[in-house]
């Protein structure tokens, strides 16, 4: 537009500046912190999943005794589901929160993906392992995120990658095995958390305040809740998926 001005009009004002709003960064006072927890149940018939066919490649196939199961949907002995993501979604005062030092690992192993799902926070390096004899290809379909496609070689050097913005969730898949997948969570703040064989969740330092409590789970989708963190307390919340 300043191009386009005519000649002899003299000086254009000096553009009025504003400082740019920053984001203080995110800490927690241990004195007045406490946890969230709760349980993610499954109601009604418990879901049988199929097994996964690896005759496609001899290799992979061998790495197994009996047959592999999908992780599509896991209910676990006591009725809670296995593999959701549970994060803080709202209440949080905005803030940059840094991430851990130390990398998160996703494991190719007897080509399936370990974990089913990760959690990793912005900026946090995910650390790629093939620990098998056969070649896979790495693929991020994120959305939010700039997707990529990684070759790893047998029991390649490591590979690492960092996502720069918050996504929830979405797949990591294997270009030469279609059945490998697993979901990555990538949360801007540390207050996340992936349930496991007993379907827990605890969220660890939280500063006291009330919070909206989402779980995302791959087949299931999302559900949210409210909750209110005393001072130096506890708070608990339970979400159910399946017939109700």
């Amino acid at each position: 537009m300043v191009a386009l001005l005519p000649a002899g009009c003299g000086s254009a004002p000096e553009a009025t500046t504003h400082p740019k709003a920053t984001v203080p960064e995110g800490q927690v006072d241990p004195s007045s912190a406490g946890n969230i927890s709760g349980r993610i149940l499954f109601a009604g018939d418990k879901p049988s999943m199929p097994s996964i066919d690896m005759s496609s490649n001899p290799s992979c196939e061998r790495q197994h005794r009996t047959p592999v199961k999908a992780e599509t949907v896991v209910v676990n002995a006591n009725g809670t589901l296995r593999n959701a993501f549970v994060r803080i979604k709202d209440g949080l005062a905005p803030a940059h929160w840094t991430p851990p030092e130390e990398s998160v690992q996703l494991t190719q192993s007897g080509c399936i993906y370990e974990p089913h799902v990760v959690g990793i926070m912005v900026g946090q390096t995910l650390e790629i392992l093939n620990d098998d004899p056969v070649n896979h290809n790495v693929h991020a379909e994120s959305q939010i995120n700039p997707a990529w496609n990684i070759s790893e070689a047998p029991r390649d050097e490591h590979k690492f990658r960092k996502f720069p913005r918050e996504e929830i969730l979405f797949p990591m898949t294997c270009s030469v095995h279609p059945w490998m997948r697993s979901y990555i969570g990538v949360s801007s703040h540390p207050f996340f958390a992936v349930t496991g064989e007993d379907g827990s969740f605890t969220l660890r330092g939280v500063p006291p305040g009330t919070y909206t409590i989402e779980v995302v789970h791959e087949k299931l989708g999302r559900k949210e809740g409210k909750v209110t963190l005393p001072v130096s307390g506890v708070a608990s919340i339970d979400f159910t998926y399946g017939s109700q």
